[in-house]
């Protein structure tokens, strides 16, 4: 038993949150999670259909991925994460062209021969360097000298612009190197990993083990104010009051957290006048009742497509998880001041659809089961030339006030166990030892677990589509 708890208070129910609050909560501490929505999870919220939930954002998970997977060995579900092998492919033109194999790049038509030598190079390159000074060189600059101006303006840069607009100029070298090495561990081919019962299955477990160990949960609880009372507590203001905490920890994207502070903690904390952007996100996701694409991923960069890519779920998830139905998610990434960011669903659909039928001919409105249409607006941090030392502190207040969010997680790749990685950072500071590595995580557990044997040649991933 923890002879000193404290109240701390956990806002947002994403899955830094959720770690923290189950951390603290395992610590004998009195927690109380806070957040807005109606429902856990954060990008990995879900909605119904036709008796099965789904998440509004695809996710996925890697071999790699081992502080996340720690999380669920804790909560008793590492064994329901099974693992299959997924591809990736460019649309360009009309066609489909597979990048997953050396032999692939080979035959890449979109570039020239040269061009995709030195592409591959640029792999085999990003591979093997250091990320020392990367964080001080642009990723437009590093890419440009690796694999050439006209291959970085043929390959690279429509990328680089479907995920970060005309903010990617400034983007470091070490935001890409990090995702180019992410799955470098995969020596046999790529695989992803998905839970049985869905994202759902792990936010419902969080409550229950939370639950158990006395934790409190207020859903639909928007916080007006967060501050410091008199004696110095964390003061976190409601619409139905006010209440102190010993300790307060914030997982909320740091635009809202800016918004949220009041005087007497913005005068003891430090000032968060480099507060990162974020780009926000439009998933449109259709149930089709036959499969659209072999890939997981298709990246469609093109200025002509109104989407970034075509990632078909379904190539990943078990028919027990997803019924019968094929599941695509169309995605584009916007910032939330974008005009189209704001449109209606209607103009999405009457846009998006006709576009996806034109990359895919054989799809017609008949196979169409259903749409659903979600937006976010906190997505990918814009990062900047000089991120390191841009990074937001884990401690504001001295004892007190806590952070842990995916501005903080540069340069770690902004995922779900990016955002673990990030809660552990900042339950550290709180003096909160790290969980311990089980010994089945690892490639090796995912390689017993594949549905099919796995190729065996070391592909070249474009990163910057997938992350």
């Amino acid at each position: 038993m923890n002879s000193n708890p404290k109240s701390i208070a956990v806002l947002g129910g994403g899955i830094s949150g959720l770690t923290c609050a189950l951390r603290l909560a395992q610590e004998g501490h009195r927690v109380t999670l806070i957040e807005g929505s109606e429902q856990l999870g954060g990008l990995g919220t879900f909605f119904e259909h036709d008796g099965r939930t789904f998440e509004k954002f695809y996710h996925c998970m890697l071999p790699s991925d081992g502080p996340l997977l720690r999380v669920l060995e804790t909560l008793g579900l590492r064994e329901e994460v099974y693992w299959k092998p997924t591809t990736f492919a460019y649309a360009h033109q009309g066609r489909f062209f597979p990048l997953n194999t050396a032999l692939d790049l080979l035959k890449f038509a979109p570039l020239r021969f040269i061009d995709r030598i030195r592409v591959g190079i640029t792999g085999l390159y990003g591979r093997l360097v250091s990320d020392k000074g990367l964080d001080d060189v642009t990723t437009v600059k590093w890419l440009t000298r690796l694999s050439g101006a006209r291959a970085f303006a043929k390959f690279w840069q429509p990328m680089l612009e479907a995920k970060f607009g005309d903010r990617y100029h400034d983007v470091p070298a070490l935001w890409f190197w990090t995702r180019f090495n992410r799955e470098k561990g995969e020596s046999k081919g790529e695989c992803k990993g998905y839970i049985k019962g869905g994202y759902k299955c792990i936010t419902d477990t969080f409550v229950r083990v939370l639950n158990s160990l006395g934790g409190e949960i207020r859903l639909n609880t928007a916080v007006q104010v967060v501050d410091l009372d008199a004696e110095g507590r964390a003061l976190v203001t409601t619409a139905a009051g006010s209440e102190s905490f010993d300790q307060l920890v914030m997982t909320l994207p740091t635009p809202q957290v800016e918004k949220l502070v009041g005087p007497a903690m913005r005068r003891a904390m430090p000032p968060l006048d480099t507060t990162t952007d974020y780009q926000g996100v439009i998933n449109c996701l259709l149930f089709l009742k036959k499969p659209l694409t072999p890939h997981y991923w298709v990246a469609t960069p093109e200025s002509e497509h109104p989407f970034d890519g075509v990632v078909e779920t379904s190539t990943l998830t078990d028919i027990a998880d997803r019924g019968q139905r094929h599941v695509v998610y169309l995605t584009k990434y916007l910032h939330r001041g974008d005009e189209r960011f704001s449109v209606s669903d209607e103009c999405i659909r009457a846009y998006w659809i006709p576009a996806l039928q034109k990359l895919f001919p054989e799809l017609q409105d008949s196979d169409i089961e259903a749409t659903q249409i979600f937006r976010a607006p906190f997505v990918e941090p814009i990062y900047k030339l000089g991120q390191m030392q841009l990074r937001p502190p884990e401690e504001l207040v001295q004892g007190k006030v806590y952070m842990a969010n995916t501005a903080q997680v540069y340069p770690v790749v902004t995922s779900w166990n990016g955002s673990v990685i990030q809660a552990e950072r900042t339950l550290a500071t709180m003096g909160i030892k790290q969980l311990s590595e089980p010994a089945t995580i690892g490639s090796r557990t995912a390689e017993l677990k594949l549905a099919r044997p796995l190729g065996s040649a070391q592909p070249l991933r474009p990163a910057v589509a997938k992350a």
